[in-house]
């Protein structure tokens, strides 16, 4: 049992000074934090001290060790440890613990190879896709006809109207918001040029990564994840069925087809709206914005933003199976790889789209 002798201004504990043991004298817990105000502490004849009352008394010392005190060193690791945890003040005299001091490099080095740890499983799920690919070379009869289809299906067909949508509406914005400008300095006919490079060559093919990542890419991990929860992937493997196979292949081929598909129908979209906005605030025809696009625009621009579209529709797709596979079998870990799956698809969608500028700057542009 704890014991507490108060001597003066001198604080003595004794006994086994554990969880269990406080819950079975609860009384001491308010004896130690009356004792707070006492000038010396002696720890000497404490047999036991768990991390619990630990963390109690280093909060009734006020996050520091008392200036008069006699301690073992065996209870002094314990309370060190405490000392060390985030929010602990330190030793007397000190103004920041080591863990204030470290705690920024540790966040970084969790991150840095929370990074690494994803890109490994990226490169893994890479191989085993091309592995896949090398089967069904060999035997064409199992490719996965069906789901790949479906996948098309739900990732192409289901997000032709919201692409349109949101294309039309940014031509609309861009166009309005650029006609004034342009219309002061006597610029009218740019409006094509500008128009037509935006939108061809960066915001049809970002828009739609953006969009396909909030719907389809979430869409997947979330399937997957309740795969996992529910433990189907382990039932495919138990049955000698590649998950790889008829479960990821399917989603990341529909995907790389789809999304130059939707580029362009997104890009129609948007240059649609374009033309009406410029239409109605420069009085150009729709005939003469579309008979001069191609000569504003060189076909090259096409092409680049086709292969924009299928090179984020690929990381999208290997980012939301890469996180699907990895949920845990809970409903937090669900929302957490979902969350990180839409996220990282986004940023990475935007830093493959600054490294495509910089390898294509000289390239498709009029002069």
């Amino acid at each position: 049992m704890p014991k507490l002798e108060r001597h003066g201004g001198e604080a003595r504990l004794l006994g086994e000074w554990t969880l269990a043991a406080l819950v079975h004298a609860p009384w001491m817990r308010s004896a130690l934090q009356a004792a707070g105000d006492a000038e010396s502490w002696n720890l000497s004849a404490v047999t036991r001290l768990d991390s619990a009352v630990a963390v109690l008394l280093w909060r009734v010392w006020q996050g520091r060790f008392p200036t008069n005190l006699e301690l073992p060193p065996t209870l002094r690791v314990t309370l060190e440890r405490v000392a060390a945890l985030p929010g602990g003040k330190g030793r007397a005299g000190q103004g920041l613990s080591a863990w204030a001091l470290l705690a920024p490099a540790h966040r970084l080095g969790v991150f840095m190879l929370g990074v690494l740890k994803n890109g490994l499983g990226l490169v893994e799920l890479l191989g085993r896709l091309v592995l896949a690919l090398g089967f069904l070379c060999r035997h064409p009869q199992g490719i996965p006809w069906k789901e790949f289809s479906a996948n098309i299906y739900k990732s192409g067909v289901e997000a032709l109207p919201v692409s349109a949508l949101v294309g039309f509406l940014i031509g609309v914005t861009i166009s309005y918001l650029s006609s004034s400008q342009l219309k002061t300095y006597g610029a009218d006919m740019f409006i094509v040029n500008l128009l037509g490079i935006a939108i061809i060559r960066e915001l049809g093919p970002v828009l739609v990564a953006v969009l396909v990542a909030g719907r389809s890419g979430s869409a997947m991990t979330a399937q997957i994840g309740v795969m996992r929860v529910t433990e189907e992937i382990d039932a495919l493997a138990t049955m000698g069925v590649s998950a790889t196979l008829r479960v990821v292949l399917p989603k990341v081929a529909a995907l790389v087809l789809v999304m130059p598909l939707l580029v362009i129908w997104s890009s129609a979209s948007a240059l649609l709206g374009g033309a009406l906005a410029a239409w109605w605030q420069l009085d150009f025809s729709m005939h003469y914005f579309f008979m001069a696009l191609p000569e504003a625009v060189p076909i090259t621009n096409l092409w680049i933003g086709l292969a924009k579209g299928a090179v984020f529709g690929g990381l999208i797709s290997l980012l939301a199976c890469h996180f699907g596979l990895h949920v845990r079998p809970n409903t937090e870990s669900l929302s957490r790889r979902t969350t990180a799956s839409v996220v990282t698809a986004i940023t990475l969608v935007i830093i493959a789209d600054a490294i495509f500028a910089v390898l294509t700057r000289n390239v498709g542009m009029p002069f």
